[in-house]
């Protein structure tokens, strides 16, 4: 991965680690609402190769309640180009993971899943107005 003043602006923009960083830790707080044991880390390379594809979000957006394998049998488009998306995306997913890390929303030691921190006592300012990321999900 390039050094950050040597990226393209349209790439600094897009993929820059704080924007890539609550992309995650949203996709985390949700899937903890499901299931409290929080997020698998095999599943969390999909994420932003998944969100921030728009042809993904199209198909996926409206239909909630489906599952995902049933969805993608249904619209096998999505797989088009996905490994080539997510290998690409990897390190801007593990750019995001470490700036979460050091805000300390998710932990150091990952065992199996990734789980929000309990709040330092200081919420971080997601720069979307107003609404910010805690680590508590508050």
């Amino acid at each position: 991965m390039r050094v950050w003043d040597r990226r393209p602006i349209e790439i600094r923009n897009l993929f820059n680690p704080a924007f890539c960083g609550l992309v995650l830790f949203r996709a985390m707080v949700a899937f903890e609402e499901e299931d409290e044991r929080g997020l698998p880390f095999s599943l969390v390379p999909l994420i932003l190769p998944i969100c921030l594809h728009k042809q993904s979000r199209e198909i996926l957006a409206p239909s909630t309640r489906s599952y995902f394998l049933k969805l993608v049998a249904n619209h096998p488009q999505l797989l088009v180009g996905f490994g080539g998306r997510a290998q690409d995306m990897l390190p801007f997913t593990f750019e995001a993971l470490g700036l979460l890390h050091h805000l300390g929303a998710i932990p150091s030691a990952v065992r199996r899943a990734l789980e929000r921190q309990p709040a330092r006592g200081a919420q971080v300012d997601n720069g979307l107005g107003g609404d910010s990321i805690d680590p508590e999900g508050r």
